[in-house]
């Protein structure tokens, strides 16, 4: 129940503050950009029947015609977008779950009435909550293009939604698992954001030295987040999920790293 409390507050971090729903409001002025100048005419080029042939061409040389797949054009293109950009929108929501309280000292307050634990995966479960309402609206607008563009395809878009909304929250979790980790050893959003960039170019530059000296090495490959999104796209339907264990388990590594500091941390 303290869980609870604490990711509703976390929630009101975002919709109760003036910050919070600038963040909200341009994040949202971000995507209509992307959805009028982008997907609708990406949408109208590829429904074009003297452009659906080439499209299929190139998406079959490089092997991602399974995004053909889909029941129209408007959720092929959110399926890709969303599983390369919504996670950077991920990163900036998610960067101040404990950082600039634990700056401020009101941590320390914080953790009078309520342990450690609790404060941290009920920051997690309330930026969960958050990424998930990202998902839905963004995905709403889509829905809105397809009907406007193409009602026919409506109902069989609607099959979709469940797939999609499952696998785009699923590949965000280790993402926001990340910053969870990150704000406990940083003293301000940004700050956070920084040590995930170094965080995620260290790992690249390890993995890369390790498999160059000594051969391809399987579970290196998902080591960060998101590393299973290049095979994502090649799928289609309900057998996406079948990639989903690779970002749960991120997320269970994650979070058991950031648990431990944010018992080790200075409050």
């Amino acid at each position: 129940m303290a869980v609870l409390t604490i990711a509703r507050l976390e929630l009101f971090r975002l919709f109760g503050t003036r910050r919070g729903w600038i963040a909200t409001i341009t994040l949202l002025l971000i995507w209509s950009m992307i959805i009028r100048f982008v997907i609708y005419p990406a949408a109208n080029l590829i429904n074009s029947s003297d452009s659906a042939s080439l499209a299929g061409a190139i998406l079959r040389h490089f092997d991602l015609d399974a995004i053909t797949a889909w029941p129209s054009a408007e959720i092929s293109l959110y399926w890709v977008l969303s599983l390369y950009l919504l996670p950077f929108f991920c990163v900036v929501i998610a960067a101040d779950q404990i950082a600039s309280d634990k700056f401020r000292g009101t941590l320390r307050y914080i953790t009078l009435r309520t342990s450690r634990t609790t404060v941290f995966f009920g920051r997690f479960l309330g930026q969960a909550f958050i990424q998930f309402l990202l998902v839905a609206v963004t995905l709403v607008a889509v829905l809105a293009l397809v009907a406007w563009l193409s009602p026919d395809q409506l109902s069989s878009v609607f099959g979709s939604v469940p797939i999609v909304m499952s696998n785009v929250f699923v590949v965000l979790l280790p993402y926001i698992a990340l910053m969870s980790l990150v704000s406990v050893l940083a003293k301000s959003a940004i700050q956070a954001i920084l040590f995930a960039i170094i965080a995620w170019i260290l790992v690249l530059i390890v993995v890369g030295v390790v498999q160059s000296n000594f051969g391809e090495i399987e579970f290196l490959n998902w080591l960060l987040p998101g590393s299973q999104v290049s095979m994502l796209i090649k799928l289609s339907g309900w057998q996406t999920m079948q990639l989903a264990i690779i970002p749960l388990m991120q997320t269970g590594v994650l979070l058991t790293l950031g648990w431990f500091a944010m018992q080790r941390c200075d409050l």
